[in-house]
């Protein structure tokens, strides 16, 4: 008979009370799933005792970036999940020995992400920026739209995030148009794009919504030129990272009227500093980081995302559903 997996689960304390993955949260998970019962558990927080716990550990489940050192001196290591869908704060994988396996919890935000979408697209369309911004200054500056069905939107990025929004767009009628990696077709998307043709895929539509991971090739990656191949008065979301979009270009266009509207839930530095230009922007929301964490279910779908992990780990597979490419850093 093979050993059981023996995992560790760390929990950031720093994190909000409905992303830690403590004994309760994980016995809540187990009753679900019938492979829970074969493996040896361990629990700490914040890193303490870490190096005695990976000693003969299979797997670490945790919330951030392990300590490098603990890492290296774990010789039966085989695969870190991170209880988290954007990677950034992990890069570059240096620290990362070679043969261990990382994946995150990609397909946890999913439900959460289509509901912000379609309220976000609807918010657009009916240019509520616009109407925030005029109640502010206490003018009666109605716009009128029609139905949003029938409009175009381009969504930049199409992973969970990406297809949670196409979806939402779709049931609302749009057409959608996919930017990413692998321009190969998709059920969800009417045209699928690779990244150098980011601006033909945003010629004439009336929505950008941009769910990027961020990495060294992303960074920057939607500007000027891909605003000014939307149609004139379009609407802009950005739910990916807040450095893979040139919010200096975004806000002249906000000024000048080219866009009618925006709505950005991700920045760089997060917080944002409350001197920051961005919170006074006419005609633009600022959302702090809540598009797509749902407090009801998250560790609970993280844990679901470990266990359909756990079975092609256990049945030899390549690659796990939410691997890590050790390339492209998602």
């Amino acid at each position: 008979m093979p050993e059981p997996l023996r995992i560790h689960l760390d929990s950031q304390l720093w994190k909000a009370p409905h992303m830690r993955i403590d004994r309760a949260a994980w016995e809540e998970a187990a009753a679900r799933h019938p492979a829970a019962a074969a493996l040896r558990l361990s629990f700490g927080e914040d890193w303490g005792g870490l190096g005695d716990a990976l000693r003969d550990a299979d797997i670490l489940i945790c919330q951030s970036k392990p300590p490098a050192e603990a890492i290296a001196a774990a010789a039966k290591l085989k695969w870190i999940m991170v209880t988290m869908a954007g990677v950034e704060s992990l890069l570059p994988l240096d620290w990362l020995p070679p043969g261990v396996r990382l994946s995150n919890n990609s397909g946890t935000h999913y439900p959460k992400t289509r509901e912000f979408a379609a309220m976000a697209l609807g918010m657009l369309h009916f240019r509520v920026p616009h109407l925030q911004t005029a109640q502010r200054g206490r003018e009666w500056a109605p716009r009128f739209a029609g139905l949003i069905a029938g409009r175009t939107v381009a969504v930049v990025g199409f992973g969970t995030l990406g297809k949670a929004t196409a979806e939402a767009a779709r049931a609302m009628g749009l057409a959608v148009r996919a930017v990413r990696r692998n321009p190969a077709p998709d059920p969800l998307a009417d045209a699928v794009y690779p990244p150098e043709r980011l601006e033909e895929a945003c010629e004439g539509a009336d929505f950008l919504v941009c769910t990027l991971p961020l990495t060294p090739e992303t960074r920057g990656m939607v500007g000027a030129a891909a605003f000014d191949a939307l149609a004139p008065g379009a609407g802009v979301v950005n739910i990916g990272r807040g450095p893979v979009m040139d919010y200096g270009a975004l806000v002249e266009r906000l000024d000048d009227g080219r866009l009618s509207g925006a709505i950005l839930d991700v920045f760089e530095p997060e917080p944002l500093p409350s001197d920051d230009p961005l919170w006074a922007q006419k005609n633009l929301l600022v959302m702090p980081h809540m598009s797509s964490d749902d407090p009801t279910a998250y560790i609970q779908r993280s844990f679901d995302v470990f266990f359909q992990n756990l079975e092609a780990f256990g049945a030899g597979a390549p690659v796990l559903p939410t691997e890590i490419d050790r390339s492209t850093g998602y």
